[in-house]
């Protein structure tokens, strides 16, 4: 079966480096999956569930924020944070989300302020979604 390398990097870290069948991204325009030979194409990433398949696996990671370049043999992507299913503290995240939900119920903030806790919400809303996605299959 054919492949495309595909590697995802966050300020901190090379995440994922490897080939794989298939990338599915959340970007601004909606989710695309990736197959390899895909036309070239360059867009931004939203937080969600960004999923690949390799040698018939899926892997899910949780990222938020950054950018995808799509080549025929390639796909690259700088993310703000990306972590792997297993790397989640499903606790932790539920908690910073709820801080999240209460700070922009309760205070009065500016719009500035409103983006950032936005943004914090929806990337650990991502996190939960793929902690909790791989803890349903583990248990199965």
């Amino acid at each position: 079966m054919k492949t495309i390398k595909f590697t995802i990097t966050t300020p901190e870290r090379t995440v994922y480096s490897e080939d794989v069948e298939q990338v599915t991204i959340p970007t601004k325009m909606g989710e695309i999956t990736v197959l390899p030979g895909h036309i070239p194409l360059a867009a931004g990433l939203v937080a969600g569930e960004l999923r690949a398949l390799k040698s018939g696996q899926e892997m899910s990671m949780a990222v938020s924020g950054g950018f995808v370049e799509v080549l025929p043999e390639a796909v690259t992507i700088l993310a703000d944070s990306a972590e792997h299913a297993h790397e989640i503290d499903e606790a932790k995240a539920e908690e910073a989300r709820a801080r999240a939900v209460a700070l922009l119920s309760v205070k009065h903030v500016d719009a500035e302020e409103f983006a950032v806790l936005s943004a914090q919400m929806e990337r650990e809303l991502a996190r939960l979604k793929v902690a909790r996605k791989k803890k349903y299959r583990d248990v199965r």
